[in-house]
């Protein structure tokens, strides 16, 4: 069925392309510039969005064998992520049961055990508490009461999703909204992982709302690569989540074939954007690979950082295919850091002025205003009608 949502994708993005025609929303969209500045607000979106919605964390990719981990912070809560004995993933906070100290520093690695540098109590991938450092003279305590403090996670698609609130009751899966089937599409779970960077940026919102947008390609992008895919994109949504494709008329070469036969890394092309912070864009460059923007707010309401996960479908086997990808992921590094964020940046000091009440979203930047919708209605919704808010879609 994934593979049929493709297609069908595929075959409206065709028939736009032939009528040069596009997705059009039913109205512009007002939202007010405090939206992006506004203290208490942006407090808001932290408390009631990052750390109540299932934020993308981790590939499979960085995470392949037993014991593999990944640490990080996310939305100032300190997270890692396991490859437990059973060959499953478990999440965690990253502070030890005992006094409240970090246990492993940011980034990736494996170990088949893991050991507060305060005190030395040690604990397996698991998250269970299994040596307490001079034990006879701290005192009896039940190992079984103070193992590490689990998060909520699901490992689909070769894509590790993580809920900051450890007593979330939200299941990971309805959130997806079937979105996980069409990005299973990609085959992630076998993909190489090739290398993470970051990049700083304005407004958490800010930033998002570029990776939910054509129509400045071919004016802010027209030295780089803008002009090679147009300005006008189709959106397509599950729940909160949306996929960008384009008016495309080169689709009629598959045009007479069965759905199965349609080429399935044409059908994945575009920007799918997983809510509230996941950018993947395809490339060909260095061999076929992703780029997975994942955002966050920075330490102030004006602030966010992007980290950019590089995965490539092969490890490349030759010097010239790794010197090909290390170009692709400097040139993306540059593109989102010097013109995207550069102009963001800048766009988020006239918004901090005020001499205007609201930006515009016209009817042809639908997955922008479907984005703002979704965070105004989030704001407002309690944890007990989570649920039912996504099961509506």
């Amino acid at each position: 069925m994934s593979k049929a949502q493709l297609v069908e994708m595929a075959r409206k993005d065709l028939e736009h392309g032939r009528n040069g025609t596009q997705d059009q929303a039913d109205s512009i969209h007002k939202v007010p510039v405090e939206n992006y500045y506004d203290q208490a607000r942006w407090e808001g979106e932290k408390e009631k969005i990052f750390r109540r919605m299932p934020l993308l964390l981790a590939t499979t990719a960085e995470l392949k064998e037993v014991g593999d981990y990944k640490a990080m912070v996310a939305a100032g809560v300190q997270v890692f992520i396991t490859r437990t004995q059973g060959g499953g993933i478990k999440a965690f906070v990253n502070m030890c049961s005992h006094r409240g100290a970090r246990l492993v520093h940011e980034g990736c690695g494996t170990a088949h055990r893991f050991s507060c540098p305060y005190h030395a109590w040690t604990y397996n991938p698991d998250g269970d508490l299994v040596a307490i450092y001079s034990a006879d003279d701290f005192g009896d305590i039940d190992k079984q009461d103070y193992g590490l403090t689990e998060l909520p996670s699901l490992e689909k698609a070769g894509l590790i999703w993580v809920t900051l609130d450890p007593k979330s009751t939200l299941d990971i899966t309805l959130f997806l909204s079937g979105y996980d089937s069409l990005l299973a599409q990609f085959g992630f779970d076998n993909w190489h992982y090739a290398k993470n960077q970051r990049v700083e940026g304005p407004n958490w919102k800010i930033a998002y709302d570029g990776y939910l947008d054509y129509y400045h390609l071919p004016i802010l992008h027209r030295e780089t690569f803008g002009t090679e895919i147009g300005n006008k994109a189709n959106y397509y949504s599950w729940g909160p989540h949306t996929h960008m494709g384009r008016p495309d008329a080169s689709y009629e070469e598959f045009e007479g074939l069965p759905d199965d036969e349609w080429p399935t890394n044409r059908l994945v092309a575009g920007v799918w954007t997983i809510f509230p912070h996941i950018s993947i864009a395809s490339f060909a460059g260095g061999g076929r690979s992703v780029m997975i923007s994942q955002l966050f707010p920075g330490a102030t309401p004006e602030t966010s950082y992007t980290n950019q996960i590089f995965l490539m479908e092969k490890a490349p086997d030759t010097d010239a295919l790794k010197k090909d990808a290390e170009q692709q992921f400097e040139f993306l590094e540059y593109v989102v850091q010097e013109e995207d964020y550069a102009t963001g940046i800048a766009l988020q000091k006239n918004l901090n002025v005020g001499v205007r009440d609201h930006v515009l979203f016209g009817k042809n930047e639908g997955g922008g205003q479907r984005f703002h919708q979704w965070v105004d209605t989030l704001l407002e919704t309690s944890d007990e009608d989570l649920p039912k808010l996504f099961q509506t879609g």
